[in-house]
């Protein structure tokens, strides 16, 4: 008898595709916009910045890859060179990012894995020491 393997679900999938993500961009940036340290980095209408997160994240985890068919290769310190992010910005990030995670009910493992990708994220895009 011979086994077939079904192919591993991406955490994409797991989570409920682009619906989890564009929730959870949405939970995060309810609490950038009342933050003082991240709110002055924003634009006013956060449509573009909302579009841009939702689709970078389905696609780094699974998803169809919308965000390089729009926008290239996400060059990350790259496209946040142009803004002074201290380590009192990338602190306030990770934290609305982790309500906003925590908020989304995944399962331990699932929760631990995005937050290990988002705190890595955050403290790698710090250009600028205080």
């Amino acid at each position: 008898m011979r086994f077939i393997r079904e192919p591993a679900q991406t955490a994409y999938e797991r989570w409920g595709g682009e619906p989890f993500f564009t929730a959870l961009v949405d939970r995060f940036y309810q609490g950038v916009v009342t933050d003082p340290v991240l709110a002055p980095m924003y634009p006013e209408d956060l449509t573009e910045s909302k579009g841009h997160l939702t689709m970078f994240l389905v696609q780094y985890w699974g998803g169809p890859r919308h965000y390089s068919e729009q926008r290239g290769h996400p060059r990350l310190r790259m496209r946040h060179a142009p803004f002074p992010i201290g380590p009192a910005a990338a602190d306030a990030w990770l934290r609305h990012m982790t309500d906003a995670v925590a908020g989304a009910g995944l399962a331990p493992a699932d929760e631990e894995e995005l937050l290990g990708y988002l705190t890595m994220a955050a403290h790698s895009l710090i250009n600028e020491r205080v």
